[in-house]
């Protein structure tokens, strides 16, 4: 994620501010610009200084504090391009459910930015069948005929799933410690599922599909099986030779959304390193090995010099934890076969046509659907 600079004074802003702490001045989010900018008010619009010729509007959910980016005027959608996949989202009469829903919103939209960065296809289910819709729901939420099932953080048919209860830091603390999961955050279920999405759209049934086989494996495997054998016998006994997590091991779909993610954790954390302006050089005789600076943007790069600078990076994170009591960062070991995933995924995102999105014209977001996905474990299990 890039930083952001005020127009007004200079100060430095970050993708979720909504005023600049130092002139106090309304920001809002143009996805057509991949900027914050100053926005001021126009009559019944705003003018955005960064592009003053355009008036724009709030997104009808910057009312709930959970979105800052703008839609322009001349589009009919009281909704962001990013707020318009939303399919369901928690009942909004309860005031409890707005602060877990304002952190998925957080999670989802930086999200959405990557994928806007790497120029994959983005249309809602409104625009497209096969398109991208979200669920955002809560634990207890009844299903169509009145009675209340469990939701499963998931994906199924261009649906994810998010259960609200992820939201809430003890629980997911609680649960991230009875499943072994030491790497368990909001962001890395959305990169995580929306790797299954991706793997519909780039993999199944295109020309990639054996190029997928011979990478990461038969996906025909039996599924459910192959998840029943994980959580029995856990993963092999040297999974670190061949896979980013100990989950990615137990399928070969969950292998390729592991590897998404973690592909996305690169790019995003390389982007940051770059606008923080950071380099890593070891003061030690022999750490030239480890020597980078995070000057190139990872959207556009190619994967050798992604994972050069990630290790570099990463090794000196790691560090930084450990010099005050903290678990590394990345817990992760990038093997040769790793890399071999992870460039497989490079190069499909790299061969989608880098069209421009457009803002799509879809309807509001229903707010009295109420359904689950189909229960797939979620991002990530490592062994620290």
């Amino acid at each position: 994620m890039k930083l952001f600079e005020c127009q007004k004074c200079n100060q430095l802003l970050h993708f979720e501010n909504t005023r600049c702490e130092s002139c106090g001045s309304q920001l809002g989010y143009l996805r057509s610009l991949e900027t914050l900018s100053v926005v001021e008010p126009d009559g019944e619009t705003w003018r955005a200084m960064a592009e003053p010729e355009k008036r724009y509007r709030f997104c009808a959910n910057a009312q709930y504090g959970v979105c800052n980016w703008m839609v322009d005027d001349v589009r009919p959608s009281d909704y962001c391009s990013a707020c318009r996949h939303n399919q369901t989202v928690p009942d909004l009469s309860v005031p409890e459910n707005i602060v877990p829903w304002r952190k998925i919103e957080f999670a989802k939209h930086r999200l959405i930015y990557t994928l806007l960065k790497l120029r994959l296809p983005l249309a809602t289910k409104a625009e497209d069948p096969d398109g991208l819709a979200f669920d955002f729901l809560h634990p207890k939420a009844p299903s169509p005929d009145g009675s209340t099932v469990p939701v499963m953080t998931g994906h199924a048919d261009g649906v994810i799933t998010i259960n609200l209860a992820e939201a809430d830091d003890a629980q997911r603390e609680r649960i991230r410690t009875e499943m072994s999961e030491p790497y368990r955050t909001l962001l890395g279920h959305f990169r995580h599922e929306i790797g299954h999405y991706y793997w519909d759209r780039l993999i199944g049934d295109t020309d990639n599909l054996e190029k997928f086989r011979a990478v990461f494996g038969d996906e025909r495997l039996d599924y459910a099986e192959a998840l029943k054998q994980n959580y029995e016998n856990g993963p092999p006994a040297n999974w670190q030779e061949s896979f980013v997590t100990t989950y990615a091991s137990c399928h070969p779909w969950e292998d390729f959304a592991e590897t998404w993610a973690h592909y996305f954790h690169m790019v995003d954390t390389l982007e940051t390193a770059r606008s923080f302006g950071l380099s890593v050089r070891p003061r030690v005789a022999n750490g030239g090995d480890l020597t980078a600076k995070f000057d190139f943007d990872p959207h556009k790069a190619e994967i050798g010099p992604i994972v050069d600078a990630w290790v570099s990076l990463t090794v000196a994170a790691n560090s930084l934890n450990r010099s005050m009591g903290l678990p590394d960062l990345y817990p992760f070991v990038l093997a040769p076969a790793i890399v071999a995933k992870l460039t497989f995924v490079h190069d499909c995102i790299r061969a989608v046509p880098r069209q421009k999105h457009h803002a799509p014209q879809a309807p509001a977001p229903d707010r009295s659907k109420f359904f689950g996905g189909i229960a797939r474990r979620i991002f990530a299990k490592v062994q620290a």
